[in-house]
Formats: structure tokens, C-alpha cells, sequence
């Protein structure tokens, strides 16, 4: 379906960084268009949309490798955590 042997090209595979450049996209827009001064949250460090980005996608690649190890399978209940995870970091971060 997608051109290239070097990686298995899903579907899933292509929409997951799809959606990484959307999201980056959207970012440099709104900080463009609405310009923020950083805020400081329950980690004590100053942090902007980007930076909480960053922490979500990070935190999320680390909740669905420990997924998949304890329990294999369907990420399904991972992509939930990862969700809820995000947006807690938006909130307290």
C-alpha cells in the first residue's frame, strides 16, 4: 500500500505519524497566532504547549512499551491511559 521496504507501512503506522505531524503543525500555528508566556505546574519548571507536547508523547511512548510488556496484545486500553495521561499533563503540567 505505501511505498518503501525498509518498514512495515500500515495503515496504523501511517496514520500514527500523520497525526504526530498534525499535532506539531497545530503547535507551531497556535504559538504563532496566540503566544503564551510559560507557566510553572506541580513539576516546579516552567513549561509551554510545546513542552507538554513533548512530556505526553513521551510519557505515552513509555505507557504503551509497559503495556506490551506486561501484557502484550491490543493496545487499546494503553491508547485510554495515554489519553487520560495527556490530558493531565495539560492540565498540571
Amino acid at each position: 500500500m505505501f511505498p518503501g521496504g525498509w518498514m512495515a507501512w500500515t495503515l496504523p503506522v501511517a496514520l500514527f505519524f500523520y497525526i504526530i505531524a498534525g499535532l506539531l503543525t497545530l503547535f507551531t500555528i497556535l504559538a504563532i497566532r496566540f503566544p503564551e508566556t510559560p507557566r510553572v505546574g506541580v513539576l516546579g519548571i516552567e513549561t509551554t504547549r510545546g513542552d507538554r507536547l513533548f512530556i505526553s508523547l513521551l510519557g505515552s511512548a513509555f505507557i504503551n512499551l509497559g503495556w506490551l510488556f506486561f501484557f502484550g496484545g491490543p493496545l487499546w486500553w494503553a491508547l485510554l491511559i495515554c489519553l487520560v495521561y495527556a490530558a493531565a499533563v495539560f492540565r498540571w503540567v
